[in-house]
């Protein structure tokens, strides 16, 4: 899985890119150049916790993720992490993708 790890592409997404947000998980969505792979972030605020948390939000983003085929060809994604997230299950957090893809008009 190809990830944004510089950042000036943080900051490219969150300037250029859309805002989409659902209770479980919120979405920054920044198309890329035609023929660009994609690529994705994974986010957990300090404020939604302790670092346990926190790391079992990103995982629970990054199964969802791999379940939803991210990255998707041409977008860089950043998925934010909310106060739901380390308690919602697989399914639900596939779902809460799937609405935010199919919001932003991102195929797959």
């Amino acid at each position: 899985m190809r990830t944004i790890k510089s950042q000036l592409d943080f900051e490219r997404v969150f300037h250029e890119g859309r805002r989409y947000n659902h209770p479980l998980v919120r979405m920054t969505a920044c198309t890329t150049s035609e023929g660009d792979p994609g690529r994705v972030a994974f986010v957990a605020a300090k404020r939604l916790g302790c670092a346990v948390l926190r790391n079992r939000s990103k995982r629970v983003l990054r199964e969802a993720a791999r379940a939803c085929d991210f990255p998707r060809d041409g977008f860089d994604i950043i998925l934010f992490a909310t106060n739901r997230t380390s308690t919602s299950s697989p399914q639900e957090m596939q779902a809460a993708l799937r609405s935010l893809c199919s919001r932003a008009g991102i195929d797959g």
